[in-house]
This record gives structure tokens, sequence and C-alpha cells, in this order.
């Protein structure tokens, strides 16, 4: 063979190749919308329950169509604080079965509906109006594309039975000597290493087995060889995580050697016995060992998750001060980004935890205010900065996430949510504003008469419980808690119009010194503002609310 001939062939694998990663990713993004909100469901169905977590990550992987996005998503997850490692060991076993989807799909000879299902989906695509419709029509021409893809990869390596060195070479790998089972599997880790996609590497592999070049014997100590260089990406995504992320990657890839090795030693002919007893079809044969290993390879490790765990821990020492890290967010995590639906609810968990943050504040400067407490106003101001920390965090990863593929409804909600928290930021700025009193108060000594004491507890409750029932709504949508801030707005509006006259009338009759007139004017002024923006914030979830 010559090597334009040699190129040639290359050049329509590598082509093939980008079709089938291009229709697998569209298909895949196809999934992900239409399962939309349910994909967070999905989630939160995770429990202790180790069998639970094995059924999740199947179904995850099923609609993002990638063991490695999986895993870097369970990566994130950890990170980001939504799972322990008890539940990452499941979904990451469940992922590996989950994968297998793929190979099975394109060891069917669908090659036929490839451009029925293309132009379905086009037609689809210009006809609908309805964004809904739209995401299944991305499915179809997904499918379509990835079987389009296949079918190029099968017609570029037909050449291919004529070069003897080639048939050789790939023949040797089924050899069962243990240097040339050490070579296969090192090939598939390698192509699936730099192709960053297992399922990519098994269409290769369906390709060569369809055309009778990869007899099975060949062809599993490649498919074992994909499973350990799945968990490149994983292992390259937890560098800069936490601990316990990192530790998740490495049970990834723990569960992948030992699998690999127990069946390079072990399993590897019984598999092939089975495999070949139910089927004399290469590409369905190569199809079933793949799904067979990862199947079997679960039920053996599944019990010894803990051992895995701890494994991983002996890997990547350190306690849980080791994953402090410099940033304020607890929940937000850049993996997750691959899963919008997931991502829009961490965002607004950490809202929450950006509100409760604020509300700490503000009970805090209330504190030092009425009290004459220094310490507590100081504890405004170190709140004021994780505050401010929160929402420069928190928007750039909106930004971020607005550019992923979200529905109309989520960007809606990510709209609402980049006004929610500049309002929840000068919640905690007029906080510090009235620390700021606080300690002017106490530096010059200045009294307040009784009952100026009780009229500033009274509004600062009234603006307390305002701010708390939106913090609420904005928890758990509930509508009747955002209109109840609504109806207090007007009250502490009306209030701080009362009070100021009342407090006027003081200064006027000598009854209040000046000096401390004015701090009691800004104080109630300050109360004020920070109603209006729990309003603020009540109205954003009743327009999210009208939306949906």
């Amino acid at each position: 063979m010559s090597n334009s001939e040699m190129v040639s062939i290359m050049m329509a694998l590598f082509g093939g190749l980008g079709l089938f990663l291009y229709g697998m990713n569209t298909m895949s993004e196809g999934l992900e919308k239409a399962a939309g909100d349910r994909m967070k469901s999905i989630i939160e169905m995770l429990t202790k329950n180790k069998i639970m977590g094995v059924f999740v990550g199947a179904v995850v992987t099923m609609i993002v169509q990638s063991s490695s996005a999986t895993t870097v998503m369970v990566v994130g997850f950890v990170n980001a604080g939504i799972m322990n490692l008890t539940q990452a060991v499941g979904i990451i076993m469940g992922a590996n079965i989950g994968t297998t989807i793929t190979a099975q799909l394109v060891s069917i000879k669908l090659d036929a509906i490839a451009p029925i299902a293309i132009g379905m989906g086009v037609l689809i695509n210009l006809v609908a109006k309805s964004d809904n419709v739209k995401k299944y029509a991305q499915i179809l021409i997904g499918f379509g594309i990835l079987f389009l893809g296949m079918d190029f990869m099968k017609d570029a390596v037909k050449p291919l039975r004529s070069y003897e060195g080639f048939t050789t070479l790939l023949s040797s790998f089924g050899s069962g000597q243990a240097m040339d089972t050490v070579l296969a599997i090192f090939t598939g880790f390698a192509i699936t290493a730099v192709v960053q996609s297992s399922s990519a590497t098994t269409g290769i592999l369906v390709a060569l087995a369809s055309e009778g070049l990869l007899p099975i014997e060949a062809a599993l100590p490649v498919l074992l060889g994909t499973n350990v260089g799945t968990c490149v990406t994983a292992m390259i995504s937890s560098i800069g995580a936490s601990k316990t992320a990192k530790r998740a990657a490495v049970i990834h890839l723990l569960f992948n050697i030992i699998g690999t090795i127990i069946f390079a030693v072990v399993l590897a002919r019984p598999t092939i016995a089975f495999v070949t007893s139910i089927g004399n079809d290469s590409a369905r044969q190569l199809a079933n060992a793949h799904t067979l290993f990862n199947i079997t390879n679960t039920l053996l490790l599944l019990p010894f998750a803990g051992l895995l765990v701890k494994l991983a821990e002996k890997f990547v020492p350190g306690g849980p001060e080791a994953d402090l890290e410099l940033k304020a967010s607890k929940y937000l995590d850049e993996r997750i980004l691959e899963t919008p639906s997931i991502a829009l609810g961490q965002v607004v968990k950490e809202t929450l935890h950006m509100a409760n943050v604020a509300k700490e504040s503000y009970v805090a400067a209330i504190d030092a205010f009425i009290n004459g407490d220094g310490e507590r106003a100081q504890h405004t101001f170190a709140l004021e900065k994780q505050i401010n920390l929160l929402e420069s965090e928190i928007m750039e990863y909106l930004i971020k996430l607005s550019n992923t593929n979200v529905s109309v409804h989520q960007r809606e909600q990510i709209d609402g949510l980049f006004s929610t928290i500049n309002d929840i930021e000068r919640v905690g700025d007029h906080s510090d504003n009235m620390a700021e009193l606080a300690m002017y108060k106490i530096d010059k000594n200045l009294d307040f008469s009784e009952n100026a004491i009780k009229e500033l507890e009274h509004m600062s409750e009234r603006v307390y419980k305002s701010y708390d029932h939106a913090i609420d709504s904005l928890a758990t949508g509930d509508i009747s808690a955002a209109r109840k801030v609504l109806e207090r707005e007007g009250e502490i509006d009306l209030l701080e119009k009362n009070l100021r006259k009342k407090h006027i009338k003081r200064l006027n009759a000598g009854d209040c010194q000046p000096s401390s007139g004015v701090l009691f004017l800004d104080l109630i002024s300050n109360l004020e503002r920070i109603g209006d923006h729990a309003s603020n914030i009540a109205l954003a979830v009743l327009d999210n609310v009208s939306e949906s």
C-alpha cells in the first residue's frame, strides 16, 4: 500500500470520526434539552444507596452519551458538595454501563435510515415553531449524522483488508500472549486518551469489526484499554478541584484498572466464549463484550465500594482542612456547566447562600447599632467582603451558563438571577452602611431615647421579615410569600415616612441630640432601601413563576 493510499484512508477515517463525534454531541444536546429539568430530578434521586447511584449514573450517561462527561460532572458535583464519595462510586460505575449504549447502537446496521433521520430532523426543525419540538428534531439530526459518520468510517477502513501488515498487527492483539495483550490495552488507552471519548474509540473498533478486520479475540483487550483511557478526562478535570473531587476521579481510575486486570487475566476467555455463542456478527460481539465487561465489573466491585473510597483516600491524602479554598462560593463548579439544568439549580443554591450571608450581615449591623456592639459591626464588615466576592463569582458563572444550550425559560431565570444577586449585594451594602453608623455611634458615645430605640427595633423587625420572606420565595417559588413582601414594602415605606416625621419633631422639641438625629434618619433610610431590594427579589420570583 502506497503512502498516498494510506493518507487517503486516514483522511476518510478522520472525516468519518468527525461526523460520528459531531452527531453524538448533537444528539446528546437534543436529549439533554428534552430531559430538561428532569436531569436535575434524576440527580436528586441520589441517596446513599449505591445501587440507586448505579442506576442514576447509567441513565445520565445514556442522555449525555459519554461516561467521561458524566464522570467530569461527578467530579464537579463532589467539588460543589452535591454528593459525597459514597454516592459518587455508584454514579461512576453506572456511567460505565450507560456508555455501552452507544456501542450497542452503532453495532446495529442502521446506516440505511441515517439519511431519513437527517431529512426528517431538518424538515421538523424548519417547520416547527415550538422549541420543545425542535429538541426532538435535533435528536433525529444527531442520530442520523452519527450513523453517517459510522458509514464513512466503515468505507474508510475497507482498503485495509488488503494490507497484510495491518491485519497481522490486529490479529496479534488476540494471540493471548502477555506482551500482545498489554500492547492491545495500551492501544485502546492511547486512542481514547487522545480522542477524549471511549464511544469514539468503540466506533472505530466497530467499523473495523464490521469489515472483518477485528475479531473479538483481538477487540476485547483494546476495549479494556478504552475503559482506562476514558479516565484521563476526569483526571485532568480534577486538577485544581478539592481533595474529595480528586478522590472521585481516582476511584474512577481504580475501578477501570482493577476491572481491566481481572478481565485480561481471568475473564477474557469466558467473555469471548459467551459473546460468540449468542451471535456471529463481529460488531455485535464487540458491543456485547463491552456491555458484559462493564456490568460484570460493577457487580464484582460494587460490594467493595467502601474499599475503593479508602484506597482513593490513600492516594489523595489530606483532611477536611485541605479542601479549604480561596473562593467564597459553595455550590458552583464549572464542570457542572455540561448539564445546564443542574448548573442553574446550583446557581439558585449559591444565590440563596449569598442571600443568607447578607441576612446575617443585616442582623449583625442592627445588633451593633442598637446594643452598641463594635464586634458585631466588625462582623458585618467581614461579611460584606464575602458578599462582594460571591456576587463576582456568581455573576461570572451566570455569564458562562448563559452561553450554554439553555432553554428560553432557563434564560429568563438566568436574567432574573442577574438582577437578584445585584439586589442581595445592595442589601449587604446597606448593612455595611448601618455598621458604619453603629461604629460612629459607639465612637462618639451617642445616646438615643427609649422611643427612638423602640421605633428602630420595630422597623428593623418589619424589614427583616420582608427580606426573610423574599429569600423563602426565592428558595421555594412560593407566590404567597413573594406577595407578602410586596404588601409589606408599602408598609415599610409608610413607616419610614412616619418615623422621619416623629424624629424631626423630637429634634425640634430638643428631646434628641442633633448628631443622634442624623444617625437615626440615615439608619431608617438604609432600612427602607433594604425593604425595596427585598421587594425587587420578590418581583423577580413572581415574574419567573408567571413565565414558566
